[in-house]
């Protein structure tokens, strides 16, 4: 007999899955006028959606614990939630005019559910299947552009080594099950040890994850995709798509590989030291703005590993906070790359030159932006690293803290090129006047604004999040 319960846990997914079906039922039926509506259908149901997600749910699983459901579990469903909105509000002038916006956001929410079950999963299988939804519908994104010849060359690579990683991931989970006879979360802890078998397979598994997260030495990858995708696309990678690698990297370590903690908390110190040092390394040479934020979301995942290595409920509530901040952040960046490349065909750093001057209000979310990027007070970002560093300190990781602290201010430098950029380089010929910016972006760009000024100064979110990391 089916127990009807276990579908009513699976709330969120079933509410995407019903975005999902409006929107291709309204993409396959309407025609002219109605037709043209879509763009704002799709940003108002992903907007009720996202609402929803928000009514409070009790601890729960489904499927005989395959999927698990909390209020950890719900709020980072939330947040990516969230990204997607913004995501679709800042495509507005990608899509208009294209005959093509309802795969676009069909392909998205397809991709999305698949974060979600990352998320929930309570088995190494539905964890895996999370990753293949998400993966390669993605690849399907970052080449939608198909007149252009850089996002079709993006959409080859980045399969290649999506197929590549999965390939290393199940090849490790394969390990993880000989040595423990099951996939299952709550049964796997106790079978965990530090035998070559169970090792070796950690280590191809978090390979695995570490590709999704843009983890040196798994971020080759990284600038030629977020350069040749689409800028929506670009901006959905950096933030969605590595929150919900991040969140089921923390909730495997958090629940499954605990008793081997002193081998991936020395793994994850010099990937954390190296995704640092070596993101920061190469912003710096950046000319184009996308591979500039390539680099400076890779030298991102190393600090978030800062909060992930400890394995702590302070660790993880630091860490679900620096992406929420995170979130923010970037898609105001990516927000203003957008109107700016609408207007000109540019994604160059010059072509941001003189923008004060024509378009001050840009500039001054752009500014906003990267201060919070680079950890400025009293900007969001500030708050979030300092949770981090106090999370890692608290370990007694002095060390990798003062790294860190080095790099941040390593990273002003390159931070402060695009400031440079906006406001003290004079304009020239072939940088654009004033930039009108569609309704839906300027939305988002306000919202974002909001998030990076407000979300720090609020204590409440961070107790908030603290309050559930240390009730699991």
């Amino acid at each position: 007999m089916i127990d009807f319960k276990d579908f009513l846990v699976l709330r969120q997914e079933i509410g995407l899955m019903a975005v999902f079906i409006i929107l291709l039922i309204y993409d396959i039926f309407a025609s002219g006028r109605a037709k043209e509506r879509l763009y704002l259908t799709a940003c108002i149901l992903m907007g009720i959606h996202t609402l929803v997600g928000f009514i409070p749910v009790n601890a729960a699983t489904a499927f005989g614990g395959m999927y698990v459901s909390n209020p950890m579990t719900v709020l980072m469903k939330n947040i990516l939630s969230i990204g997607t909105l913004f995501v679709f509000m800042q495509s507005y002038n990608r899509l208009v005019g294209s005959f093509r916006h309802g795969e676009f956001y069909v392909i998205t929410l397809t991709t999305l559910l698949g974060m979600y079950l990352m998320i929930s999963a309570g088995n190494f299988m539905l964890l895996y299947i999370g990753i293949e939804t998400a993966s390669l519908p993605m690849a399907c994104l970052v080449a939608f552009d198909k007149h252009n010849e850089k996002s079709a060359e993006a959409g080859a690579k980045y399969i290649l080594m999506t197929a590549f990683a999965s390939g290393i991931m199940m090849f490790g989970l394969s390990y993880l099950y000989g040595a423990t006879g099951t996939m299952y979360f709550d049964d796997m802890p106790t079978l965990i040890n530090k035998s070559p078998l169970i090792i070796f397979g950690f280590i191809f598994f978090f390979s695995g994850l570490a590709f999704k997260i843009t983890i040196v030495p798994f971020h080759l990858w990284a600038a030629d995709v977020y350069e040749g995708a689409p800028t929506p696309v670009t901006a959905y990678l950096s933030v969605v798509s590595k929150g919900a690698a991040v969140f089921a990297l923390v909730f495997s370590l958090w629940r499954v590989f605990g008793n081997i903690a002193e081998i991936w908390h020395h793994i994850l110190w010099i990937l954390s030291a190296l995704t640092i040092i070596i993101g920061n390394i190469f912003a710096i040479r950046q000319k184009n703005i996308k591979r500039f934020f390539a680099f400076s979301s890779i030298s991102q995942a190393g600090f978030i590993l800062l909060g992930v290595m400890g394995g702590t409920a302070e660790g993880m509530t630091a860490t679900v906070y620096f992406v929420l901040v995170y979130l923010f952040s970037n898609l105001a960046a990516f927000g203003v790359i957008s109107a700016v490349e609408s207007n000109t065909g540019r994604t160059d750093i010059a072509s941001c030159n003189g923008l004060y001057n024509s378009n001050p209000r840009l500039a001054f979310v752009m500014m906003l932006a990267v201060f919070s990027l680079a950890g400025i007070p009293p900007f969001a970002g500030f708050f979030s690293k300092f949770f981090i560093f106090a999370a890692a300190a608290r370990e007694g990781e002095y060390l990798l803290v003062f790294i860190a602290l080095v790099n941040t201010v390593v990273s002003l430098y390159y931070y402060l090129l695009i400031i440079k950029a906006m406001f003290i380089n004079p304009a020239d010929e072939k940088t654009c006047g004033y930039i009108h910016t569609d309704g839906y972006n300027k939305l988002s760009l306000i919202l974002c604004t909001v998030g990076i000024l407000i979300i720090g100064i609020l204590s409440g979110i961070y107790e908030y999040i603290g309050g559930i990391s240390f009730g699991m």
